[in-house]
């Protein structure tokens, strides 16, 4: 759920994105309630190579700005 509300703080706003996580969190109760199982955090599949190379790209840069030297081989 980090991850969705990070994505929607960038586009909507804290606010809202506030609001679409409880209520992601209220279904989540609901079905979990309803169907008397435990929640289990759904899978991801990020095979989107434009978005890891991006994602790599943003925590190499991350890196150096803390003051590590980290190379990769891509």
């Amino acid at each position: 759920m980090k991850r969705k509300y990070e994505s929607l703080v960038g586009r909507r706003g804290k606010k809202r994105a506030l609001v679409a996580i409880g209520h992601k969190i209220i279904v989540a109760a609901y079905f979990i309630l309803l169907n008397k199982q435990p929640y289990r955090e759904p899978e991801l599949h990020d095979k989107n190579p434009r978005k890891q190379k991006k994602q790599i790209r943003n925590y190499l840069n991350r890196l150096s700005a803390l003051g590590v030297d980290v190379s990769v081989f891509l």
